[in-house]
Order: structure tokens, then sequence, then C-alpha cells
């Protein structure tokens, strides 16, 4: 079977599936019209499909013409709440966006499903397509999980993998390490509660304001004396919130940040240390401190036999030359972790970066101006394939 070019003669149905998604981004863990959209592309093909209960996640099973192993591959759905900016003739109009190209993943995983379906006969074993909402912040793989989706044949799989676009990187390279390739996401939430008073008084009062900015000075000192070099963390502070009048000291001050790890190692220090960093320093200036670090996504790590053998799969099929080895982990998140340490696998970056655009001009994935070349369509579902078939086709 040749996959690459089965892809490349399925590009047109990818991308106009990927353009309905675009028009109509979804955000969250309930994406009814993406759902639709995914359910219509795939009837007809010989999969058994289930929805989630409590998030409109979908599940396709692709049973093997032979038994074997379950190998599982996944896209995510959901959109972000940022405004387009692109001036595409497909931009959205609904004050969403997919400025991360979930469209483009989910598009891919159509296309590897369709491919895949074509070859059943030659299976000797399943597949299950993970169509999962809820990527950005909201663990909507935990939702799966917690629905059976690693149950979805009767074998726990064997193999996961995920792709992810990226707007920054040449089209069409993937990109990949193992071990962490990105990090745990975190959210730190402080609380710092005095006595409010007359702004013109304020030795009236127990001002939480300043407390809260010398915690914001604090947590960035930490970072660069408390946290091993080799060991890295991120700490961004995002959100400061105090008062209403300009002329009223308030009763509490507060703030939001994003942490960042490596290592669960790093996170345990993290939880122990900064609620105690904020509670000290609250404490010398006569104030109280609600502080908490809430775990969202672990760290995710690739597994390193499955990622040695992506890359040689990835190499014998595009070339050595798409092929790149990250030197060092991203500080971006991902829930798929949340199914790589229970499955042995590998998440890989794949360049979109549009030909028009230069490495110094284009947007990061997030951005309302970011846009991703749908062309690599036909190669990620070729590619989604190859490491299904990898492991469902004896040598």
């Amino acid at each position: 079977m040749d996959l690459v070019a089965e892809g490349a003669e399925r590009l047109a149905e990818l991308v106009e599936v990927r353009r309905v998604l675009h028009r109509e981004p979804e955000v969250g863990l309930i994406l009814p019209r993406t759902q639709a959209v995914v359910m219509d592309a795939l009837a007809g093909l010989p999969l058994e499909i289930t929805t989630g209960t409590e998030v409109t996640s979908v599940v396709a099973v692709l049973r093997g013409g032979a038994p074997g192993p379950t190998v599982l591959l996944r896209g995510d759905m959901d959109a972000l709440p940022v405004v387009e900016e692109t001036g595409l003739e497909y931009a959205a109009e609904n004050g969403n966006m997919h400025a991360c190209g979930h469209d483009l993943h989910t598009a891919g995983l159509i296309g590897a499903a369709r491919l895949l379906s074509e070859h059943r006969e030659e299976l000797h074993g399943n597949v299950i397509f993970m169509f999962q909402p809820g990527e950005e912040g909201l663990g909507g793989a935990g939702y799966m999980l917690r629905e059976g989706l690693l149950e979805a044949t009767g074998d726990k799989p064997t193999a996961a993998y995920a792709l992810h676009v990226w707007s920054q990187a040449p089209k069409g390279t993937f990109q990949l390490r193992p071990g962490t390739i990105m990090a745990s996401s975190n959210q730190l939430h402080i609380t710092v509660r005095g006595k409010g008073g007359h702004g013109s008084m304020p030795d009236r009062t127990v001002d939480p304001v300043p407390v809260v900015a010398e915690i914001v000075l604090a947590l960035q000192a930490y970072t660069t004396r408390r946290v091993n070099v080799f060991d890295p963390v991120v700490i961004t502070v995002t959100q400061l919130e105090a008062g209403v009048a300009i002329n009223v000291i308030p009763n509490t001050a507060r703030l939001g940040a994003t942490v960042r790890t490596l290592s669960d190692a790093m996170l345990e220090q993290l939880t122990r240390e900064l609620p105690a960093l904020a509670e000290r320093i609250a404490a010398a200036h006569g104030c109280t401190v609600d502080a908490r670090l809430d775990p969202q996504y672990p760290v995710t790590v690739n597994d390193a036999g499955r990622t040695a053998e992506t890359t040689e799969l990835l190499t014998d099929v595009f070339g050595a030359d798409r092929v790149q080895r990250l030197e060092n982990p991203l500080m971006g998140a991902e829930d798929f972790s949340m199914v790589l340490r229970e499955v042995p696998g590998t998440f890989a970056m794949v360049g979109a970066r549009p030909d028009d655009v230069t490495p110094e001009e284009a947007p990061s994935n997030h951005s309302s101006l970011v846009r991703f070349d749908d062309a690599v369509l036909a190669d990620t579902s070729a590619a989604l394939a190859h490491l299904a078939t990898h492991h469902l086709i004896p040598a």
C-alpha cells in the first residue's frame, strides 16, 4: 500500500472538512456542531462508533480482518475564544477561532480513518480513533479515559499517537523527541486578605495591594534561586485583581499565574513552597492569604521505544530532511499526556507554516492572525495511518 499517495488523492475532501470546521469553531467540552461534522465524515465506514455521555466526544473503532493488538490515534476538536483576524475566505465569524489548528487534527484523523478503512482486511488488530473535545485547558482526554476509551476494543492499546500542527515550523516537517516533550500545566491562585478603608488613610488599614505586588516579584526571584537550572520552571503571572473605586483600599487582592514544570518532582516542590512563600510574605504585612497550586495537565512524556520507531518510520516514509529531533522540551502543555501515562506512545509536532509566511513573520499558535497550510492534511493522515499499520500489518 502507498498511504502517502492515497492520502494525497484525498487531500481535497479533507481540506473541505477542515474548512467547514474552521468556519464554525466551538469551544470547550460540548461541541455539538463539530461532533455532527465528524459523524457525517465517518458515515459509511466500517466503524463501531460511540459518543460521550459527559462530553461530545467520538470514539470510532476499526476492527481489522485478523486478530491482533490495538493502536490508538488522537485528534482534538475544540477551538479557542479568540476573534479571528486572518481575513481568510473561510474565517470564523462567531467570536471563536481554531487558532491552535485542532480543525486540522480532526480532519487529519478523519483522513486516517478513511485510509485504514480501505485496508481493513489487511490489518491484524484494531484501531481506536479518539476525537476529543476540551483539550484547551478542560482536560477532555480525562473525561474520555473515565468513560472507557482504552477499553473500546476489549483490549488496552499497545501504542498511542497524536500529531499537533505548529504554525512557525516549515510545512511538512515532523519534530519529536523521546522522553519529556511538553511541560505540565498548573494554576496558581493567591488571595491576600487585609482590612480595607479610605485611600487617604492607609495607616488605618491593612492594605493587601502592595502585598500582592511583593508576591509577584518574589515569584520571579523564586525561579532563579529555588529552582534547579537543569529542571526548569516557568511562572507567569497573568491575572491581578484588586479594588473597584480608585479612592478605596480593598479588603482583598488576588493574583493568578500559570506554572509550567518539566518533572513531577519539581511540581511537588512548587506545590509545597509557593503557598508557603505567599503566606510568609502576607504574614510579614499583617495579612492572611489563601494560596493553592492546582495541577491541570501532567508532563507529556514520549515513550523512548515508540519514539525511536516513529522517527524511523517517518524518516523512511517522508525522508530524513523532514524529520527533526527537538533538542529541548516545549513549555506548552497537552492533555494527551494523560493517555501517554497509560499507553506507551508518541506525541509529535508537524510544521504547517504557509509558503507565503516567513519564519520571522509567522504568528504563533493561539494568535488571532495565525494561519496553517491545510496541504499538510495529506501527510498527517498518511502518517497516522502508517503509525497504525506499523503495529497491525505483519512484516
